[in-house]
């Protein structure tokens, strides 16, 4: 099937949405991306999930299942993510260990971004259960608006968002997200389409109007 799979992107769905290339695009989260991509349910799918034996990102998983296959790796751009909260917030929820007993969207346990989330609660020795996550989101624009609309005090979530709502961000963890990608596929027309247009002029004027953004290895 002509979709992209995996974790939502807003800079990647704008230039699905942008470039034309007939491709349609299923955001259920990065490890549900990497199911459905192993059924073939799609031509690519998108992931974030980091790996903290090597701190790095994406590679390590797709070589332990993937290996072998006639798959690619593909850097599509590295994103600041960190805590959003409300405005003037910043003084005093710094980091994660100001998550207790407080307001927190829980993203779907299949995402890069619960998985990060859940990890970096880990670290600071904090009881996930002290944490009141009160709403869900499926997609990155979602947690952001649920601290627009006071749904919750904080969400793991992305500057650029962070940004769009005017709201605070503490910021945490650069993150690379990428496109696993079959590798015949990636020469299909629409594909090709796609690639073409993330070099154009219209793609990089995107970018750089999206904070925390780098796409300078896309590619």
């Amino acid at each position: 099937p002509n979709v992209i799979l995996g974790s939502h992107d807003p800079l990647l769905e704008w230039a699905l949405n942008e470039s034309d290339c007939a491709i349609a695009s299923h955001f259920g989260g990065s490890i549900d991306g990497l199911d459905r991509f192993a059924h073939r349910d799609g031509i690519a799918t998108g992931m974030h999930i980091y790996e903290p034996a090597t701190d790095g990102w994406n590679i390590n998983t797709v070589r332990q299942r993937f290996d072998g296959q006639n798959v690619v790796l593909v850097e599509f751009c590295w994103r600041q993510r960190g805590l959003i909260v409300q405005p003037g917030q910043e003084n005093t929820i710094t980091g994660v260990s100001d998550l207790a007993g407080r307001r927190v969207v829980r993203r779907l346990p299949v995402t890069g971004s619960q998985l990060l989330l859940d990890q970096l609660v880990s670290r600071e020795g904090i009881s996930p259960s002290s944490i009141d996550f009160s709403t869900e989101a499926h997609t990155e624009t979602e947690a952001a608006s649920a601290v627009l609309e006071n749904l919750a005090d904080a969400a793991l979530g992305l500057k650029a968002l962070a940004e769009r709502y005017r709201l605070g961000f503490v910021p945490l963890i650069r993150e690379r997200f990428d496109l696993l990608v079959h590798r015949r596929a990636w020469f299909e027309p629409s594909l090709q389409v796609l690639t073409q247009f993330c070099t154009s002029s219209r793609f990089h004027a995107k970018t750089k109007s999206l904070a925390g953004y780098d796409t300078r290895g896309l590619g």
